[in-house]
Parts: C-alpha cells; structure tokens; sequence
C-alpha cells in the first residue's frame, strides 16, 4: 500500500488531478454507533452545491475547520465564547482537540453537537479513560460511515481519531484525522507523524481524499514532523492567514501551532472560503479581536477569541470537491 499510495501521489502531483475511482459505498454500520466511545448519527447534505444534482461540473462547496479552541477555568468546550465560534463560522466538517465537556457522557457530548453545530451532524470522539485525558474527535455535516482511533505511540492520553466520511453525490470518501502533537520536543512530535503516515500509507486507499489538522505544537513551519507528513499531504505555503497576512494560530499570534492539510487530489480542489462579502484565498485563521464585519459571524462577539484560556484559534478552509 505503501509503493501504490506514493506512486497515486506522484501521478497526482504531475496531472493536478485525481484519476482512481474506488468504492465509495457507505460501510454497512452506517449510522451505528462509533467504537471506541463516539456516537454516530447520520447528518444531511446541507453544503453548498455549485452546479446541481448529477450536472456536468458541480461541485460540492465543503468547509473544514481545525479548532483546539476550548476555553474557562476547565479548559472544555462548554463556555459560551467556544460554543459561538462553531456557531459563527459554520464548518461542514471539524476537527477537534481536547474534544471536552461537561462530564463527557454521551447524552451531554450529543447536547454539545446539538448546540455548536445541529442536529443533523454526526461526530466521532475518542474514548476517555482517566480525567487527564484530552480526545480528539471529529463533527461532520456528512455521515460518519467508520470511525476509531489509530494509537499515538508517543502519548497516552490521546490517539489520531480518524472518520471515514460520505459526502453525498462525491465518488470518493473523505478520510479526517484529527491530531494533538506534543509539546515536549521536535523529535517526540517527528515521532508521532512517522507513525501516522505509516497507518495512513497502511489504511487509506491511495483515490479516496485525506485530509488532517489540528494543534501541530510547531515552533516552526520547517519543523521535522511537517517534512514527514509531506509524504501523505500538502504541507507547502500558501497557508491560510488572518485577512491581514498573519499566519500564526497561538493566542499571542507568534506560531503556527494549528494546520488544516489536505492530500494532493483534495488539495487540488482547494477553493477560495467565502464569509459574507469577504474571500480568504487559502483559508482563514479566524481572531474574533481583529474579523471584520462580525455581523457576517454572528453571534460571535469581538472578545470571543480573547477568553479566559483559549490558547488556539480556528484554521478554516474551504475545498469545491467534484461530483
């Protein structure tokens, strides 16, 4: 699997454009509870279509985010200012960190989705086992046809939650990873990505779509780590920024600590993310202090993203995958 995805992505690379067509039929537990702790309820197709039905040329306008944005004295996703940010910026898909709240039953994680996002939106956390653990996990607009967690051999108190997503009238499945690297050092974060690209190169079937993100802990865009997750998906600039050319996603804006990076055939669908009257070319790193007009968020407030302990802000993009 190795040698085919590498050979997919090279091909790719040369022709801009993604060429296999594997199943993409949704797995017979559809719409059955997740392992592993999650809890999958089948969403709806609610994105943006640009050309209609079966059509020559339509796409489906999907909006992904990245976002280890909990907040308050707990660091969960229950305050207020974390719930208006989801609210706000509307993703179709969301890749969550430190995926915490309340006491972290189902019925209240279900009431937290039910609140940020609706209803209608699947997710996908990982299993808790002590109090110190901080989950990854994974909302979708779309149904969550499998999901789990592959093992971070570097950590214990969180994996790579993964979800096999369906987006409907798209041929080829979207895979999401939702990652937390280590803050202790480059070669404990270098690590953790060998070991997700060897199960990604293990797992994923070289046409189906792969993206990842989440909090990186990167001092640096250079970083060892960014090198080797390059063998699965596109690491190079242009990055997504502010509005006003600032890259960086810790709180004080100094650091590129949160990524949102797509596989080469995904990638080559990447299209500018469109909020109100305002176009972001290579996404968006969303700071509520400086986002202008907020009324095209609403009801995110101007101090949402200055909350008590929110270290991280939103990285969004947008991608116009073919039908």
């Amino acid at each position: 699997m190795v040698e085919l995805r590498s050979l997919f992505v090279a091909c790719v690379l040369a022709a801009c454009s993604s060429s296999s067509t594997p199943d993409a039929s949704p797995s017979p537990d559809a719409g059955t509870p997740a392992d592993d702790g999650g809890v999958v309820d089948p969403g709806d197709s609610g994105s943006s279509v640009d050309g209609g039905g079966g059509e020559a040329g339509a796409t489906t306008i999907v909006r992904i985010a990245a976002t280890n944005t909990t907040s308050g004295n707990q660091s969960t996703y229950e305050p207020a200012e974390s719930l208006r940010l989801f609210q706000g910026l509307h993703p179709d898909i969301v890749l969550l960190q430190e995926f915490k709240y309340q006491t972290d039953t189902d019925p209240e994680i279900r009431a937290f989705v039910d609140t940020a996002f609706g209803a209608s939106y699947s997710y996908y956390r990982e299993a808790t086992v002590t109090t110190g653990d901080i989950p990854n996990g994974i909302v979708s607009r779309y149904p969550i046809v499998e999901s789990g967690s592959w093992d971070d051999p570097r950590v214990d108190n969180r994996g790579f939650a993964w979800a096999k997503i369906a987006i409907p009238d798209v041929p080829h499945p979207l895979w999401a990873v939702s990652m937390h690297l280590l803050t202790t050092s480059g070669v404990d974060r270098n690590g953790e990505a060998m070991a997700l690209v060897a199960k990604i190169n293990e797992v994923v079937p070289a046409g189906d779509y792969l993206v990842i993100g989440g909090d990186f802990n990167t001092d640096r865009r250079d970083e060892s780590c960014i090198t080797t997750l390059s063998q699965v998906v596109v690491t190079a600039d242009p990055y997504p920024d502010d509005g006003a050319g600032n890259e960086n996603t810790n709180a004080p804006r100094t650091k590129a600590y949160d990524w949102l990076l797509a596989d080469s055939d995904l990638n080559a669908h990447a299209t500018p993310l469109v909020i109100g009257a305002r176009s972001f070319a290579a996404g968006l790193v969303f700071d509520s202090r400086i986002y202008q007009p907020l009324t095209d968020v609403a009801p995110i407030q101007m101090a949402d993203s200055d909350a008590v302990n929110m270290q991280h802000m939103p990285v969004v993009r947008a991608f116009a995958i073919p039908h």
